[in-house]
């Protein structure tokens, strides 16, 4: 069981006063869902994003372990609840015929363009689309996230991929290593990082190429989206590769770096467990050059402008 002394959410240190508020708050609103009562309590201790937004993904999940820590209770799950995070069901008639094959060489294509999905029909056709052919599904990111659609141009514009940026893992080894930043320095510093947590070539696209070129498109334009939605501008990009599935030649063609392996212990681990993951291949882009002296540099996370200001 964790001390109630050494916890901490996203960085932050969470004392005992902030538990007793978190533990007040349940008891005070037995009446409103998990995600109301994370919400309502990244309002309480001003956990926000630089942006302005609440943490309430993270919270909740926070939340979560600390219930399983036997550190306090939260209410029942409600009948309904995580409807929104099961895999979207497909719509599609059992029949329906299976889209054309797209072929061609990559520059008979292009130039290709990336999307950034924005409207809820967007979204909702990008889940469908990782949900049924993405090996890992779709599943609802956690905490701060993008997302594209990858569009070839010739002989006409058409989706041809799906591309998602998230929140990083809060520690993993070899990248910790390659960095060579302490804790503390993680913990403040892990903002700038950003994760490429989906990457999927729709099944009937046959470019070759195609994969490493979107990720090259990526690398050019996360950087000034992220910052745009985020106010963080990031310094690198990860992602984690399925060595069974995968040998991660697109990201070696895109220059990639690769570090080494996962312990197989999950993206927010910090029992140092194993939890019968498969471990997984590392890969880092700098975003930026001096990437790694940039972490290591003291990070400040931007101030909002508030009342005073305006």
């Amino acid at each position: 069981m964790a001390k109630r002394g050494s916890l901490n959410f996203c960085g932050i240190e969470v004392s005992s006063s902030d538990l007793e508020l978190i533990e007040g708050t349940i008891r005070d609103c037995a009446g409103l869902s998990r995600t109301e009562l994370a919400y309502t309590v990244c309002e309480l201790l001003g956990w926000r994003r630089p942006n302005g937004s609440l943490k309430g993904h993270e919270c909740r999940g926070f939340l979560e372990k600390l219930e399983e820590q036997g550190i306090l209770q939260l209410p029942e799950l409600k009948a309904n609840a995580g409807k929104r995070r099961s895999k979207p069901k497909s719509t599609e008639k059992k029949l329906a015929p299976a889209p054309m094959t797209v072929t061609g060489k990559l520059s008979e294509v292009g130039p290709l363009e990336l999307q950034l999905v924005t409207t809820s029909e967007e979204h909702k056709q990008w889940r469908k689309w990782v949900g049924q052919h993405h090996y890992l599904g779709y599943k609802v990111p956690f905490g701060a996230y993008l997302r594209y659609f990858v569009w070839i141009t010739k002989p006409r514009p058409q989706q041809v991929g799906c591309l998602q940026v998230s929140s990083p893992a809060w520690r993993m080894a070899p990248r910790d290593e390659w960095i060579g930043w302490t804790d503390a320095q993680r913990a403040k510093g892990l903002q700038q990082i950003i994760q490429n947590s989906r990457f999927l070539i729709l099944p009937w696209v046959k470019i070759p190429h195609l994969a490493s070129a979107s990720l090259a498109r990526l690398t050019r334009r996360v950087v000034n989206d992220w910052q745009a939605a985020y106010v963080i501008r990031p310094i690198l990009m990860e992602t984690l590769v399925d060595p069974s599935r995968y040998l991660g030649t697109c990201y070696r063609a895109a220059n990639w770096i690769y570090l080494g392996r996962t312990t197989g212990r999950g993206r927010m681990d910090k029992t140092h467990k194993r939890h019968g993951l498969e471990p997984k291949d590392i890969w880092v882009y700098p975003l930026c050059r001096k990437a790694r002296e940039r972490l290591l540099e003291d990070f400040v996370a931007p101030r909002l402008p508030d009342a005073a200001d305006l």
